[in-house]
């Protein structure tokens, strides 16, 4: 299934629940949040988007521990966490969704090469926030770093919640 796809389905989802969603996107520079909002009525279901391509911008909009940044990276599940955690807590939403990472084609190292995507899944339940982290590694040129990432994040936030509905 293409993002675009899954963004009518998440919609679907998000439409009949009365939720909400958040992104904190950096590396995909606000593409997911461009892919929800190409959907007529999204505004019933989109909070907002935090694009925080800069560790600074990670830090003041999103509530990122600098300190947190130093020791993992920007390129990090610890900061896809604490992303996917300041925007839900910020946005005040039943779902938000991170991603950092490297889309080339400079800036990656041998530890973590170009195409190295950290994603966070922020979802509240009755009880608290539940946090999932990702790693995955996307191939191609940036564009397709980006796009691929984007599919996913939708991807996976729909499994998310289609399985808290249950």
């Amino acid at each position: 299934m293409n993002a675009l796809d899954t963004a009518k389905e998440l919609a679907n989802l998000l439409e009949t629940t009365g939720w909400k969603v958040a992104l904190a996107e950096s590396c995909t520079g606000g593409l997911v949040c461009a892919t929800l909002t190409e959907l007529a009525g999204s505004s019933n279901w989109f909070e907002r988007g935090y694009i925080t391509y800069s560790n600074q911008a990670k830090t003041e909009c999103l509530g990122v521990p600098i300190e947190l940044i130093e020791s993992h990276g920007a390129v990090s599940e610890a900061v896809a966490r604490a992303m996917a955690e300041g925007a839900q807590r910020n946005a005040k939403v039943k779902a938000a969704v991170s991603i950092t990472g490297i889309a080339g084609p400079s800036g990656g190292s041998s530890a973590k090469p170009v195409g190295t995507i950290c994603f966070g899944w922020a979802i509240q339940s009755e009880e608290a926030v539940a946090t999932t982290c990702q790693t995955k590694l996307f191939t191609g040129d940036r564009q397709a770093v980006r796009q691929q990432a984007t599919a996913f994040a939708l991807e996976e936030l729909l499994t998310l919640l289609k399985a808290v509905k249950s």
